[in-house]
């Protein structure tokens, strides 16, 4: 996606060789036009499915995965990261491993909102070495829901995630896939 692409060239921040910044446009300050090109971009990819729940984690894919909802016309379900005495007892519940925390979280989603009938797309901002996309992988399938594919915004291809997914058959649609980067430079997949 070259809108995509042009706006990380022009706004992203490399940190490191690992940690691209974004965070003026897409999980700190939210460009809406951006993001909603984004959510027809998934949409247009997945057109041809049928997909009854969008579901995420939180935080930062929360917004990317709604405002794609809103082109499919259906529900975001988002696994929490922390207990609440507002979420109910009967869970799914996966571990993951978040690569910018490094560190573990253990997510929930209610069983009142994912079920058997449900087809889930899942969207998140980024993917890294897979973990948040297996745990969410793992909590549809707890569900005994249909996966159906998993939308990134941005893959860092360096990485191992991508081949993680597309090892164990999972259709994977990243729409800008960083070949390498570093300060100064960042070097897209063709």
């Amino acid at each position: 996606m070259q809108l995509l692409k042009d706006a990380i060239l022009a706004k992203g921040r490399v940190d490191s060789e690992d940690i691209l910044k974004v965070d003026s446009f897409l999980n700190h300050q939210i460009d809406i036009q951006l993001m909603n090109e984004i959510g027809k971009e998934f949409k247009e990819r997945y057109k041809d499915e049928i997909v009854t729940k969008i579901l995420t984690i939180e935080a930062s894919g929360i917004a990317v995965a709604c405002i794609t909802a809103q082109y499919f016309g259906i529900p975001v379900l988002f696994a929490k990261k922390t207990e609440s005495k507002n979420l109910d007892a009967e869970t799914y519940e996966s571990r993951v491993f978040s690569f910018t925390k490094d560190k573990y979280y253990q997510i929930r989603v209610s069983k009142r909102y994912l079920n058997e009938t449900d087809r889930v797309l899942i969207i998140d901002d980024f993917l890294a070495n897979g973990s948040a996309a297996l745990g969410l992988k793992e909590i549809v399938v707890q569900a005994n829901a249909k996966l159906v594919g998993v939308g990134i915004v941005i893959e860092k291809g360096f990485q191992q995630g991508g081949k993680i997914l597309k090892d164990q058959g999972i259709r994977l649609d990243s729409l800008a896939v960083i070949e390498s980067m570093k300060p100064g430079s960042i070097v897209f997949k063709p």
